[in-house]
């Protein structure tokens, strides 16, 4: 698999507290250039993104709710989702309440997926669930995706980029097994690497999130 074969698999992502409103000008810049599949921004960016990339372009613009900690009432996770779907987002990525998952409060934590995903729908965009693989032992990984799988959300992501951990291989293929074949998979945080790309998308993940996506699809080694 080339570099140029990689990219439409990537959500080119810039989530940093620090991240400035030129330096996601210049991300959207960078995914038209290199034909990546997402711009995956801050909430407060999502119009300017749309702006950027104009009209008739092939690159989507998404963003973050509940992020990156996921136990926000679920109000406002859809107010959240309700405000960037406004803005022009149309994929989602919610961070699942692992507070409540963990707690065993599987029922509310699937009816608030629930509910987003129909929001999601309802306004034709795509719903990406952020389970955390890093926190979370195998059995509970099967555990989400089963619940994410009943919510009929449209990717389970593996992470926030913010936890001990990232994606790895081990969990991807977990995930595959799990999952329906019509959900699809984002692998995120850690994935530095043209090899890291390659091996999870042999492993099954669908998308990448990533910030170091120029350096991977030239297979130049990130700083």
């Amino acid at each position: 698999m080339s570099g140029e074969e990689i990219a439409p698999y990537i959500d080119h992502t810039l989530l940093r507290p620090d991240a400035t409103q030129e330096q996601v000008m210049q991300l959207c810049d960078e995914a038209r250039s290199y034909g990546f599949a997402v711009v995956c921004v801050p909430p407060c960016y999502v119009q300017q993104a749309v702006e950027r990339l104009g009209p008739g372009t092939q690159v989507k613009v998404a963003t973050v709710v509940g992020f990156p900690l996921g136990y926000q009432h679920p109000k406002v996770k859809f107010l959240e989702t309700h405000q960037a779907i406004a803005d022009g987002a149309t994929e989602i990525d919610v961070v699942m309440n692992i507070s409540s998952f963990k707690s065993g409060k599987y029922e509310e934590v699937e009816n608030e997926l629930s509910d987003m995903a129909k929001f999601c729908h309802l306004k034709e965009a795509e719903l990406k669930v952020i389970i955390e693989t890093a926190l979370l032992s195998k059995e509970e990984i099967e555990r989400a995706c089963e619940i994410c799988a009943s919510a009929e959300v449209d990717f389970v992501k593996t992470s926030t980029g913010f936890a001990s951990g990232g994606a790895r291989v081990e969990d991807i293929q977990l995930m595959r097994r799990v999952l329906p074949n019509h959900i699809k998979i984002k692998a995120s945080g850690g994935i530095k690497t043209y090899a890291d790309a390659q091996a999870l998308i042999e492993a099954g993940a669908d998308r990448l999130g990533c910030s170091a996506s120029i350096q991977i699809v030239k297979h130049e080694k990130s700083a």
